[in-house]
């Protein structure tokens, strides 16, 4: 079969493998459809993950079709649509320095258990929109950092495929208005479509200000005044304006979730930030919401759907990852499979 490698600094290559062989308690998936996550793009800048530098399969975002299932599985049939758990995978983290990558065209699941490695999707379902399953996994686990209550308000920071997601599913929770802000026009009208409330184009607004006609003001507490009434923050963005921007107008009592991969150190001062009581609470991967978004997935699927801007089929797979790879080409590339 084939599979998507990282071969060395900066580079990738479709090679062929060895197709996997279905023991009795395991599972044999044929992938449709992969996405491209931006850490893709970190793993083939440094050459691979060790211990498989030079020789790592790419892809940790897939869905696809049972092919074939051992007589010893329960809960799954050949023919299934599914979408799978890339952490639980026994042989390492699939796509992220484990034995198999979601852009190789088979993956197997060794001692398949459903709703533990893999759950069926409906077949109405496209592949390209189930490969969302992953990340917004990453995305309601963001969500959840910041234990929403119905009714709130909240701002996300970053119209990316994270930030996207979050936004659906704070108001999925009940979140009375969300507000989204970013600087590039196509991803704020995007953000608009999949519900956000109202969008902020940081470049040109002042988002405090914005936030203060949006959401009110909050009421003085400790000579803080002034400040919006906004209760949620999350960081899909990992610049440092949007941590300056949230600490200097959090109101008491405020949360921060940060998802964002902040790549260089950030100064905080506590001293200031005391009398705002602000919970930062930091997001990473998935612990538990693997599959609980995918009902969410399922249910509005259409609307998850908005956040996929580039479909390329396998044999363009270079292109996918080079146009993944270009800030500012794309939002969300998916590649999909025969």
């Amino acid at each position: 079969m084939k599979s998507v490698m990282v071969t060395g600094p900066g580079l990738t290559a479709t090679v062929e493998v060895p197709a996997p062989v279905a023991g009795p308690a395991d599972v044999l998936v044929r992938i449709r459809a992969c996405g491209i996550c931006g850490s893709d793009g970190m793993y083939i800048a440094v050459g691979g993950i060790p211990p498989r530098q030079g020789a790592t399969p790419l892809g940790h975002e897939p869905a696809g079709e049972i092919v074939e299932a051992g007589a010893e599985v329960t809960g799954l049939a050949v023919g299934d649509h599914v979408v799978l758990n890339p952490m639980a995978s026994g042989d390492g983290i699939i796509g992220s320095g484990g034995a198999q990558g979601g852009l190789n065209e088979l993956v197997l699941i060794r001692g398949a258990q459903a709703g533990v490695h893999l759950v069926t999707v409906p077949e109405h379902v496209p592949f390209e929109v189930a490969a969302l399953n992953e990340p917004m996994a990453v995305a309601t686990h963001a969500v959840n950092r910041l234990e929403p209550k119905p009714g709130q308000t909240a701002v996300v920071f970053g119209a990316g495929p994270i930030g996207l997601g979050a936004a659906i599913g704070l108001k999925l929770r009940g979140v009375a208005h969300v507000v989204v802000v970013d600087v590039v026009p196509n991803r704020l009208a995007k953000a608009l479509k999949v519900g956000a409330d109202a969008v902020i184009d940081s470049s040109r607004e002042d988002v405090a200000a914005r936030l203060l006609e949006l959401h009110g003001e909050a009421p003085r507490y400790f000579g803080r005044h002034g400040k919006p009434a906004t209760e949620l923050y999350l960081d899909a963005a990992g610049v440092p304006a949007v941590i300056e921007t949230v600490l200097a107008t959090a109101r008491h009592g405020a949360r921060l979730s940060i998802v964002a991969v902040h790549k260089k150190p950030i100064s905080v001062d506590f001293g200031s930030l005391l009398t705002s009581e602000l919970t930062i609470a930091l997001a990473m991967g998935y612990p538990t919401e693997i599959f609980e978004v995918t009902k969410d997935l399922v249910e509005h699927w259409e609307r998850y759907a908005l956040i996929v801007s580039d479909v390329l089929p396998y044999t363009q797979v270079g292109r996918a990852l080079d146009l993944a790879a270009t800030p500012g080409a794309a939002d969300k590339v998916v590649v999909t499979l025969p």
